[in-house]
């Protein structure tokens, strides 16, 4: 190997100019191969030339001149990024990188995850969020927690001013704080630029856990009233403080705080909790490990100009899409309502600007907030409407918080969508934001109502060292002007595994006897709704079981001549031979050789079945 016996600059013959994507047109000095001598250094960027070859050292780069050949580092700080050219293709290199980023956040918290709904169900979300708490990007988890953390991450920004270092991580869960149900944990990491002086980035973690105290097992109580009744209430904890994890101020939130009310328990199973709020702020340091390395890659500049970009990209994206529907359907303003199975009205009216592409979307006219627990929080709300833009619109684009800056939400205080502080939301996330999407979807008329909820099933012990598991059921989507509905799927808000039969049966006392497809519940149609399923399970010991569902009065609405989805059951089968129709929310004490049936409903028809 040859050696370098000198370091030193060489000389060029001359400049010209060259276009690097990474700083767009710049003069370059041009070098004899010829004329260099052993030691010559070229930085980049630079040309350099013989009879036969062209070499490009690029701004990154250096090229050390040896006896025999060039030494090419490409390991140098990285030069300057001009942010004059915005490249279309980095743009979405961009884009991918921010949601492989949080992809790589998911992959880490179901690795190093404990809990059936976490590491089976995938019952969780990872994002990265801009230093003032915008959505940047996610990976394609689950929506209804993508659309609202944003509201988390900034009442944490807010509520910590001035009180933020590196080596903090935070805790929450309530409605009042940017949440959406109390399962719902969210984890929060700020990512600190090198000198730990100024926060550059947020990464956050939602996960559903199973249980986190409250009246009943499982956190989701069929009959709650008020928010106190579903478990631990936490606006915001230092759950990591210096890097140390607080798992004593931990134990006093989550299992003796809920104790205290009337009825309720704490956590039962409070070590799966800590595991897993360990294993997202274990995902969320994957993220700012990540983000630091891209940072390092393309210096903080480019990084955040790209950022900016990105959401700038949804922006127009959901812009040109209200311009060109308004253009289409030849009117500027759309109605629609829908209403839960007790009676609630969800109403909406959308005002668009066809000149400017922004829009009104106002729920004046939507019921007060109901006695119960199918509340949405704000937040929930923003989730759906953000949800449904990106469905709509036509064009590869991440899903960000440039998807809801043309939206301004008009919100009545003391509605459905917006409940008070101690209103009761278990369902709300799981119930009313799945309604939400198939209004939006109904004002634009774009396809059939879908099943409509989640069907939230929960059962487990309510005692010491009890347990609560926790799952949600798929049912038929809503077909459209040129698809039929798909079967026995989780839909719209919703986007999580059901639970293997084997992992069911191995970790709970419990059989599934039935799991199969609905068949002929879809709603007829030109293209047929998607059917619902069955689930059936029988329980081996005494035990509390619950059920939150919907579409059980009101069936799943066909479009354009199509007809309705078959409503949603859920059956009580006795041991002793009674069968009792529980409805649509109930919580029931079963013994040891009872079964729960829950028959989930269709979706929608589209278009007139003699067609």
């Amino acid at each position: 190997m040859d050696s370098i016996e000198q370091t030193r600059e060489a000389k060029s013959m001359h400049t010209t100019s060259i276009f690097f994507s990474d700083t767009g047109l710049v003069d370059a000095p041009v070098f004899d191969l010829h004329d260099l001598g052993v030691g010559d250094v070229v930085r980049g960027p630079a040309v350099i030339i013989d009879q036969t070859q062209t070499i490009v050292v690029t701004p990154n780069a250096a090229a050390t001149a040896l006896s025999s050949m060039l030494v090419i580092d490409v390991d140098n700080p990285p030069a300057a990024h001009s942010d004059a050219v915005v490249e279309p293709i980095k743009l979405s290199v961009f884009a991918n990188r921010f949601m492989g980023i949080a992809e790589q956040m998911g992959r880490a918290l179901q690795k190093t995850s404990v809990s059936t709904n976490i590491k089976e169900r995938l019952d969780f979300s990872c994002a990265i969020f801009s230093a003032d708490g915008g959505l940047v990007a996610n990976a394609p988890h689950v929506p209804a927690m993508l659309g609202s953390m944003a509201f988390s991450v900034r009442w944490q920004i807010e509520h910590w001013k001035g009180n933020i270092r590196r080596g903090d991580v935070f805790l929450s869960n309530a409605p009042a704080a940017g949440g959406a149900h109390l399962p719902d944990l969210t984890v929060i990491s700020p990512v600190f630029d090198e000198d730990g002086e100024r926060v550059l980035f947020w990464t956050a973690s939602r996960g559903h856990h199973a249980d986190v105290g409250g009246i009943v097992p499982g956190s989701m109580p069929a009959m709650s009233k008020e928010i106190w009744e579903e478990g631990a209430i936490i606006e915001s904890m230092k759950i990591v403080e210096d890097g140390v994890f607080q798992e004593e101020l931990l134990y006093e939130a989550m299992v003796v705080a809920p104790s205290r009310h009337p009825g309720c328990e704490g956590a039962r199973s409070f070590q799966d909790n800590v595991t897993d709020i360990k294993a997202q702020a274990a995902a969320n340091q994957k993220g700012n490990n990540l983000i630091a390395s891209l940072i390092k890659e393309y210096t903080l500049d480019t990084v955040m100009l790209y950022m900016n970009e990105v959401q700038k990209a949804s922006e127009n994206a959901v812009r040109d899409f209200f311009k060109k529907i308004a253009r289409q359907k030849e009117r500027s303003v759309f109605d629609a309502e829908d209403f839960m199975d007790d009676g609630s009205r969800i109403k909406l009216q959308i005002r668009i600007d066809p000149e400017t592409g922004s829009a009104d979307f106002d729920f004046t006219g939507t019921s007060p907030q109901a006695y119960g627990n199918w509340n949405a929080p704000q937040a929930v709300c923003n989730a759906g409407i953000i949800y449904t833009l990106r469905c709509l619109v036509d064009a590869e684009i991440p899903l960000n918080q440039g998807c809801i800056l043309p939206v301004n939400a008009i919100i009545p205080e003391g509605s459905l969508l917006k409940p008070s502080k101690d209103a009761a939301v278990a369902a709300g996330n799981g119930l009313t934001n799945q309604r939400l999407v198939d209004v939006i979807l109904k004002a634009f008329e774009v396809c059939a109502a879908s099943n409509g909820c989640m069907a939230n099933f929960t059962f487990g012990l309510a005692q010491k060292n009890g347990f609560g598991y926790y799952e949600t059921i798929a049912g038929g989507s809503g077909a459209g002007p040129w698809w039929v509905g798909e079967d026995g799927i989780h839909c719209h808000m919703t986007n999580t595994r059901i639970t293997d039969a084997e992992v069911l049966e191995r970790r709970y006392p419990v059989l599934l006897r039935e799991f199969s497809l609905r068949r002929g519940s879809g709603g007829e149609g030109r293209f047929r709704g998607g059917a619902g399923v069955n689930r059936e399970i029988e329980f081996l010991i005494d035990m509390h079981a619950g059920i939150l569902s919907e579409r059980r009065v009101f069936q799943p609405y066909g479009m354009a001549g199509g007809l309705p989805g078959a409503r949603g059951e859920n059956l009580w089968l006795r041991h002793n031979g009674q069968v009792i129709n529980v409805g649509g929310k109930a919580s029931c004490y079963v013994k040891a050789g009872d079964r729960m049936r829950i028959c989930t409903p269709g979706g929608g028809g589209y278009g007139s079945p003699e067609h």
